[in-house]
This record gives structure tokens, C-alpha cells and sequence, in this order.
């Protein structure tokens, strides 16, 4: 295939379609926070601690031993997940427990996950 394949090469709007698209076009502000959303997920250390909190909830610790990594960089990352409505916390004792936010967190993670066991499947 060449590049110039998937070039759009007529000049015909289909202006129905454009219509329909516009009237639903969220704010510009919608986009920006989608995409500061991925990128805060498009680090390989967040999402190997998503993938943690998608199995248990756990504590610093025990996160730190699953992944081999220091309590520190695995506080520091939990900072950025909670800051960002992906994770959230409750406090037992002195002990704090850490688990995705909600039941849309841990779909979009395990939709993302078969997504790429399907391609990986078909290749």
C-alpha cells in the first residue's frame, strides 16, 4: 500500500454528516482534559500499577514488592493516579489501601488490555 492510499483525493462535503458531527462537537475543554487523561495513563509504571489495583487493592508496600520498586517512586506515582481521579485511597490504622476510582477506570484498563491481546492475536 502506498501513503497515497488513504488520501482523500474527491472534494465532495458530505455536509449531513458534518452537520451531524458539529451538533454533537463537545467544548474545547473536554478534549484537553481526554487528553491530559491518556497521557497521564501513557506511562509504563502508572499502568503496571493500574494493572495491580485492577487485581487487589493494596498498599504502597505491597505494590512496591509486586513491581520490585521502591515505596518512594511508587508513592510518587500514586500521587499523580490520585490527583487525577483514576485511583483512590482509604485508611485502615496506619495503613493506607490503594484501588482503581471507579468501575469506569477498571473498564477502560481491561478494555485497553484485550484491545491488545486481540491485535496481538491477529498478527
Amino acid at each position: 500500500m502506498s501513503k497515497n492510499e488513504f488520501i482523500c483525493d474527491c472534494n465532495i462535503i458530505h455536509q449531513d454528516k458534518v452537520e451531524a458531527v458539529l451538533k454533537q462537537l463537545p467544548e474545547p475543554e473536554l478534549f484537553y482534559k481526554l487528553a491530559e487523561f491518556f497521557k497521564i495513563l501513557g506511562d509504563t509504571t502508572r499502568t503496571k500499577i493500574l494493572f495491580t489495583l485492577d487485581q487487589e487493592e493494596m498498599c504502597v508496600c505491597d505494590i512496591a514488592n509486586v513491581l520490585g520498586m521502591s515505596k518512594s517512586s511508587i508513592s510518587h506515582q500514586l500521587g499523580t493516579l490520585r490527583k487525577s481521579g483514576i485511583v483512590k485511597c482509604r485508611k485502615e490504622g496506619k495503613e493506607v489501601y490503594y484501588m482503581l476510582d471507579d468501575d469506569h477506570i477498571k473498564q477502560l484498563f481491561e478494555v485497553g488490555i484485550e484491545h491488545i491481546e486481540h491485535k496481538k492475536k491477529g498478527m
